[in-house]
């Protein structure tokens, strides 16, 4: 009990002692932290200056632009004249003559000299965003555009060659009465074809044909071309789009001034984009049959007989290889979303061509499948590559516009 009492007693005097001991002042260390944060803040004002993107975002963020917000005023402007005129190179000049409206002047010229030359002018905002029109006049010239004969039989060694220039100027106006799903069109144009001998190295057509054994030969044929259509469109863009479908019909007349070459053309088209996997994948389906019916008295000119063969039709088959009075043509994708701008996609084409249209059905269908790469905006599809393998061999299609 006597050693408790001696510990209680020299735990006060240590509390005591602790107590008096002065208190040594400490340096304000909340200040001297608040002044070197203040200082380091200091020194980077010094060095702040803009974000520089590198070469590669840079490049990226000019491409986005391109994509999203529409053509630059210098442009690279790669349409042939027609199919088949090989790698082409051209450029254009587009001019805001309003703050929506367009003037787009562009031309291009071809490996195997194909020439074109137009002048566009858009007006996308009409109508309080109901309509749309497209005003163009031109000159364009294929001096090697391929004819094998009529029908599915034909060969390659039957090719010929033929020239045809052509002058044109047309207006198309387009219409949403609802703002989306029923679409009107309509359009007039007026051209004049002029063929001429082919200039490559195939026997050209003439030497083969005559104005009584195939129509249009060495013609020079003035038309009035006037169309409409109906159609129920719920995709995002014409120009892109991963889901919703366009059911459309279209009906032209063309008219020719000295009544030889008249006739009407419908064409019915159906497309249909599923999309799967919150559309990462899109199947995207497409069918057009296009019959023709000659006027009283006049045929249908063999260079505007519906064909099949083409970068937009059978891709593995040489531009218009097979032509007749009525076509059909049957394709399929699966499409792939590898980035925001880019899409591949593996595909099926097959399709024919018969002089009725009772002939228009499932046997004898020409196919072809192959491989590809799209680089895409929201609304546009600027650049198609693709290679397409066929009974006939292998062929790459580079192409400035979606397939549909």
């Amino acid at each position: 009990m006597c050693t408790v009492g001696m510990w209680r007693l020299f735990t006060v005097f240590a509390l005591a002692a602790g107590a008096a001991t002065p208190v040594v002042a400490q340096p304000p260390e909340a200040t001297t932290r608040e002044a070197a944060i203040e200082q380091a803040q200091a020194e980077k004002v010094k060095a702040l200056h803009p974000y520089v993107p590198g070469k590669r975002e840079a490049l990226f963020n000019r491409a986005e632009d391109i994509l999203v917000n529409g053509v630059p005023r210098w442009h690279p402007f790669f349409e042939s004249a027609d199919y088949g005129g090989g790698f082409t190179l051209g450029v254009g000049y587009a001019h805001h003559v309003s703050p929506y409206n367009l003037l787009d002047v562009r031309g291009s010229y071809s490996i195997l000299g194909y020439k074109r030359i137009e002048a566009e002018l858009t007006a996308p905002r009409l109508f309080h965003r109901r309509g749309s029109l497209s005003l163009v006049g031109g000159w364009r010239e294929a001096t090697q555009a391929a004819f094998y004969g009529l029908g599915m039989g034909s060969s390659t060694d039957d090719r010929t060659d033929f020239d045809f220039q052509q002058p044109y100027g047309s207006g198309t106006l387009t219409l949403w009465p609802t703002r989306r799903l029923l679409m009107l069109r309509g359009g007039l144009e007026l051209s004049q074809w002029s063929l001429r001998p082919g200039e490559g190295s195939f026997r050209s057509v003439e030497t083969v044909y005559t104005p009584a054994t195939l129509p249009g030969v060495g013609t020079k044929t003035t038309y009035v071309h006037s169309q409409g259509t109906v159609g129920f469109d719920w995709r995002t863009s014409p120009g892109y789009s991963r889901r919703g479908g366009f059911y459309g019909v279209t009906l032209h007349d063309y008219t020719d001034r000295d009544e030889r070459f008249g006739f009407r053309e419908i064409d019915y088209e159906a497309i249909q984009h599923v999309p799967i996997l919150r559309e990462a994948w899109v199947i995207s389906l497409r069918a057009i049959a296009r019959t023709t019916d000659s006027k009283t008295n006049q045929q249908v000119p063999f260079f505007l007989l519906p064909y099949v063969g083409s970068g937009s039709t059978l891709r593995g088959f040489t531009s218009h290889r097979f032509r007749d009075q009525n076509g059909l043509t049957l394709q399929a994708e699966w499409r792939i979303m590898a980035n925001r701008f880019m899409d591949t996609a593996v595909f099926y084409d097959t399709g024919k061509v018969a002089a009725r249209r009772e002939d228009l059905d499932f046997n004898g269908l020409k196919s072809d499948y192959g491989f590809g790469f799209r680089l895409h905006g929201p609304f546009a599809t600027p650049l198609r590559i693709e290679v397409a393998r066929s009974p006939e061999g292998t062929r790459l299609i580079v192409a400035t516009h979606p397939i549909f």
